[in-house]
């Protein structure tokens, strides 16, 4: 029996889940999950690499506790987060958070450097102060940089951490906004002209390449050695290679962030793109995810533990269907990145001092649908198609009241699920590069043999 093991980490929780190809289908099992999040210190927002690591290693020792030993492991994380190593292989501290607030109006100083349009052009990812090339240009000022003998995207940096292979990935790297969106390689003239040295920048592997076997003291920590091999790393690009799709159709990942895109087989960098702020991300099988980055879930997220658990996921979908408040803000607005309190936040975006909490959940909630129509129907205008359906898939795909908002919102169908949508990406990516007799069409198709029954439609 093969197993394949997918180590799927967001920015809230990390998961390991062993998976097998049984009779067409696909069986998974979460044998590890750890809680992650960002340390805050003396207002810097950073990642504990030792902590996270250390979940990733137990989580892959927890195979040999249950006698099912993976033949190859595979690790998927949020975006746009890096590592710096030094030339002795330590990393250099803190390892900031996307979230940090070090990078607010970083932009606009790199766009004095390369003007907006001509960066644009050339990676085709979309503005956001939080981009991997702000947060380095930060670095740079800082004289961080300066030290730096490698740099790391995030599960390229743990990969490194169990193989002792130094390797980049294509999906992860498409959202630095360093990577050339047509020749999918570093671009080296936005390299010299920020004045990022270039060694930093090595060759860039697509998904379903090896990495290496596990180093000799984790193989003996873990009981058994594995080959680690790239997923696509970004988190997103494994959602979209399990889509149960099979025709064109519109996509929602709906996790911490809603990324709402189509998959096209060409980048598209014009200036009407880059006025409707889509980004260009790299997919599997060099295809790119066209689509725009939505502050999602993170904010019932945010209000949950703000209300410090008092309230269920459930309890706040219901409480919110309870109002008749509808007004619809605007739900990517830097103010909600992360507030001090979403609630405030959301009361001050609506111009109210005073909300119920029914009325701020169901505003979101209606934000969120309407946002989500009026990026599709940008994408449509863009790609000059129509898309009949929308594929739901994540953590939020299990919201009804949202689903039954966005199919009101778009007009269109709505096939929300699988939940687990990006470990079942990175899994189906493995056994890609085990069997390459399996392409991506009947990749997906196991997806929908699997999870047929799990589906449900608005």
């Amino acid at each position: 029996m093969t197993y394949y093991l997918a180590i799927d980490i967001g920015a809230s929780s990390g998961r390991h889940i062993l998976g097998q190809l049984t009779n067409g289908k696909l069986n998974m099992e979460e044998i590890y999950r750890f809680e992650n999040g960002i340390d805050e210190h003396d207002g810097v927002c950073s990642w504990n690499l030792e902590k996270l690591f250390n979940h990733v290693v137990e989580g892959i020792a927890e195979c040999q506790k249950n006698g099912k030993i993976p033949r190859t492991i595979a690790i998927d994380t949020w975006g746009v987060d890096y590592v710096l190593l030094d030339k002795n292989y330590n990393e250099i501290l803190p390892c900031y958070s996307y979230r940090d607030k070090r990078t607010c109006g970083m932009p606009d100083k790199v766009f004095n450097i390369i003007p907006e349009q001509s960066l644009y052009e050339s990676t085709g990812i979309q503005k956001a102060e939080y981009n991997t090339l702000y947060q380095l240009y930060c670095d740079k000022i800082s004289g961080k940089l300066n030290r730096a003998a490698d740099f790391l995207m995030m599960p390229e940096y743990l990969s490194y951490k169990l193989t002792g292979v130094k390797k980049h990935e294509y999906t992860i790297c498409s959202t630095s906004n360093l990577l050339n969106a047509k020749n999918r390689a570093w671009d080296e003239d936005i390299i010299e002209a920020i004045g990022f040295r270039k060694g930093l920048f090595t060759e860039v592997a697509p998904p379903c390449t090896s990495v290496g076997y596990l180093q000799n003291e984790i193989a003996k920590r873990v009981g058994f050695n594995a080959e680690v091999v790239f997923c696509p790393s970004h988190d997103t690009a494994s959602a979209v290679t399990a889509l149960p799709i099979v025709e064109d159709g519109i996509f929602i990942s709906s996790g911490t962030w809603s990324l709402v895109g189509a998959e096209i087989l060409s980048p598209i960098t014009t200036p009407t793109a880059m006025l409707n702020n889509l980004a260009n991300e790299g997919g599997i099988d060099y295809r790119y995810r066209f689509l725009k980055n939505i502050t999602g879930m993170w904010i019932f997220q945010s209000i949950k533990k703000e209300l410090k658990g008092a309230y269920s996921y459930d309890d706040m979908m219901k409480l919110a269907m309870q109002s008749e408040y509808s007004h619809v803000i605007d739900i990517t607005s830097p103010t909600l990145l992360k507030p001090d309190s979403m609630i405030n936040a959301i009361k001050n975006l609506n111009g109210l001092e005073e909300m119920s909490l029914a009325d701020v959940l169901n505003c979101v909630y209606h934000s969120l649908a309407s946002s989500y129509a009026k990026a599709i129907a940008e994408i449509e205008h863009i790609t000059e198609n129509s898309y009949s359906t929308i594929y739901i898939v994540g953590g939020g795909s299990k919201d009804i009241y949202l689903n039954t908002l966005t199919a009101k919102y778009t007009g269109k169908r709505v096939s929300a699920g699988p939940t687990e949508c990006t470990a079942t990406g990175n899994l189906i990516s493995q056994m890609m590069y085990l069997n390459k007799n399996i392409n991506l069409q009947q990749a997906r198709s196991i997806v929908i043999d699997t999870f047929k029954n799990d589906i449900k439609y608005f």
